[in-house]
C-alpha cells in the first residue's frame, strides 16, 4: 500500500534560519536532506509527500518555499504564513503564483493563544479558499478549543489538525484529548492528521502505546476524513525512526480493509490537499 507523506521537514541550516532549533539540540546536529529522508522512505513504500514548513525566519518564507518545490518527489508544499499580518492577502497571493503550494500553516502551539483569536486572524483565513489553499492547525491538546473556533468562524476554510492534537501518551494520557478531539471533529471543516504522536512518548514506545490515539482518531473523524504524516525528522527526538512509524502505523490498522487504509495512506491527502 502506498503512502503519500503529508509531514516532511527538510533542513537546510547552509540555506535557511531556523531560530526555534537553538533549542532543539536532537535534530540541530546537522542537516536533514532530501536525500537522506528517501533513502529511507522509498522502501517503506512512501512515494511522494508534500513538505511541511518548518518555521523558517520569516524572510525566508519564500526561499524555503521554491527550493522545497524544486526537489524530486514533492507533491506539493504547506508554506509558513502570517495570518496575523495586515499584508497577509499579498503573501498568499505570491504563494499561489506557485502551483505546488497546497496550504499554508502558521504554527500556534508555541505563541500566545490570542494570537490567533483576532478578527484581522480569522478574516484573513476567510481568504484561503479563493486561492484553493487550506490551513494546517498546529495546537497542543489545551489548545483544540482554539481550532474548533477558527473552524467555526471560517466554514469554507479546510482545516488540517496536525498530530492528532498533539496528546501526551506519557502525560495526561487519553483524557481530556478525547473530548477534546471528538468536538473539533463534529466541524465537517476539519480533517485529522495522524502523525506527531511518537514526539510526546518515551523511548521505547510501541504500536500498543499509539493504537488508542490512532484509533480514536479514526472513530471521530471517519475515514474520509483522515491523512497521515510522518513529522520526519522531528518524530526521530525521542529514539524512533521513520521505518518504526510507518511500521506502527501499518500493525494499528492491519485489520482495517484496503479501502479504508488507502483512504488514510494517500487516497484522501490526494483529495484534500489537491495532489
Amino acid at each position: 500500500m502506498r503512502i503519500l507523506d503529508t509531514h516532511l521537514h527538510l533542513i537546510y541550516p547552509d540555506r535557511f534560519s531556523y531560530p526555534w532549533l537553538a533549542t532543539k539540540p536532537k535534530l540541530n546536529h546537522k542537516p536533514w536532506t532530501h536525500a537522506e529522508y528517501f533513502a529511507e522512505a522509498v522502501p517503506l513504500g512512501i512515494e511522494s509527500v508534500l513538505h511541511m514548513e518548518v518555521d523558517v525566519a520569516e524572510a525566508d518564507i519564500m526561499g524555503e518555499t521554491e527550493f522545497v518545490l524544486g526537489l524530486p518527489r514533492i507533491a506539493g508544499c504547506i508554506a509558513a504564513c502570517r495570518p496575523e499580518h495586515m499584508n497577509f492577502v499579498d503573501q498568499i497571493e505570491r504563494l499561489s503564483e506557485h502551483a505546488h503550494v497546497k496550504g499554508v500553516r502558521r504554527i500556534l502551539h508555541e505563541l500566545p493563544d490570542e494570537l490567533s483569536q483576532t478578527d484581522l486572524f480569522v478574516e484573513n483565513l476567510r481568504h484561503l479558499p479563493d486561492y484553493d489553499l487550506s490551513f494546517d492547525l498546529c495546537l497542543r491538546d489545551d489548545q483544540l478549543h482554539l481550532g474548533v473556533d477558527l473552524a467555526q468562524k471560517a466554514p469554507d476554510v479546510t482545516f488540517i489538525l496536525d498530530h492528532c492534537g498533539n496528546p501526551l501518551p506519557n502525560g495526561s494520557g487519553l483524557d481530556p484529548w478525547r473530548a477534546s478531539i471528538t468536538e473539533i471533529a463534529r466541524n465537517p471543516n476539519v480533517v485529522g492528521k495522524i502523525s506527531g504522536l511518537v514526539n510526546h512518548c518515551d523511548p521505547g514506545w510501541t504500536a500498543e502505546t499509539l493504537r488508542p490515539y490512532v484509533e480514536h482518531m479514526i472513530e471521530t473523524f471517519g475515514w474520509d476524513r483522515v491523512v497521515w504524516g510522518s513529522d520526519h525528522p522531528v518524530a526521530t527526538v525521542t529514539g524512533g525512526t521513520l521505518t518504526d512509524w510507518v511500521n506502527a502505523t501499518r500493525e494499528i490498522i492491519r485489520g482495517a480493509s484496503q479501502d479504508e487504509q488507502a483512504k488514510l495512506l494517500h487516497r484522501n491527502a490526494e483529495r484534500i490537499y489537491k495532489v
